[in-house]
């Protein structure tokens, strides 16, 4: 039973990291009907830049917000140079554009960084917390803490703010928010920056448990493509409530299905995407939706 717990505790921290990918896949999903294959690239790239601005001497919290606000402000860029000239081209030719981004980021950061593994730190203790005989890694623990501090507070500004109003409004039906005066193409562009902010938060928290490399999100975004198919690309809910059944999945059939262990859990991820894209495509919490012709 103790076994038990600690797996679904340590599934719960690395399904908070693919809750945080998938809600940045959902968001550009949303407003786009793309899904962005770069997006994991993208926070690989975020994760090293907080590295950069951690060995240049900031302390940890600030390096991670300032991270934060350089991620929002390239996923804008990225949106507005090279996302928006294509916008109304065929979604094939969009995404090889998102595909063209995973080869181009990888690229650069190889050769800005080299392709050598380096650590990466974590804000907390390194002393493990024990609970009766269960013992919790801190940085599992702070993980998930993160992960629901920042669901919170996109939570808050959709909800209560006029921008996270408007943006909603013009991912759901652009023609009309244009009507109402919504600059719908400026909240496209923030829906890109919210997206690469939510994926720099789960590089940098995945970083400490994978080292930092430039394939460092391979694996972490087919979990996070799994998260998003399980609870539906037009459910941001949907997003972080999949990460979490995907994580504590992929623990639970590692620890107790003995030819699986920790070498086949990416096969795991594998199989629930297809398995939920036969028995249910639009996802747990997803909408069908219905194109007249």
């Amino acid at each position: 039973m103790d076994i038990f717990v600690q797996q679904v505790v340590s599934g719960l921290a690395t399904g908070g990291i693919y809750a945080s990918l998938a809600l940045a896949l959902v968001m550009i999903y949303q407003a786009t009907d793309v899904v962005n294959f770069a997006q994991g690239e993208m926070a690989m790239f975020s994760t090293y830049i907080c590295w950069t601005l951690l060995q240049a001497g900031l302390p940890y919290w600030i390096a991670f917000v300032a991270t934060l606000a350089i991620a929002f402000l390239g996923g804008l860029l990225i949106e507005r140079v090279v996302i928006r000239p294509v916008e109304n081209a065929p979604i094939l030719t969009i995404v090889i554009v998102t595909l063209g981004l995973v080869f181009i980021l990888n690229s650069v950061a190889g050769w800005v960084y080299s392709y050598i593994q380096k650590p990466f730190p974590s804000p907390f203790p390194s002393q493990p917390i024990k609970v009766g005989q269960i013992v919790l890694g801190a940085h599992d623990l702070g993980a998930i803490g993160v992960t629901l501090v920042v669901l919170l507070l996109l939570f808050l500004f959709f909800r209560y703010t006029t921008l996270g109003l408007a943006m909603r409004a013009a991912a759901q039906n652009p023609a009309s928010s244009r009507l109402c005066g919504i600059r719908v193409g400026w909240m496209l562009a923030l829906g890109w920056g919210l997206a690469a902010t939510f994926g720099a938060v789960a590089g940098i928290m995945i970083a400490p448990n994978i080292f930092l490399d430039p394939n460092m999100m391979t694996g972490i975004q087919i979990y996070a493509f799994a998260a998003a198919t399980v609870g539906g690309f037009t459910s941001p809910v949907g997003a972080v409530v999949g990460g979490f059944i995907v994580g504590v999945t992929e623990n639970l059939v590692g620890t107790y299905v003995s030819f699986i262990g920790t070498e086949l859990k990416l096969t795991v991820a594998l199989a629930m995407i297809i398995i939920v894209l036969l028995v249910k495509p639009s996802g747990l919490f997803g909408r069908s939706i219905v194109r007249r012709v």
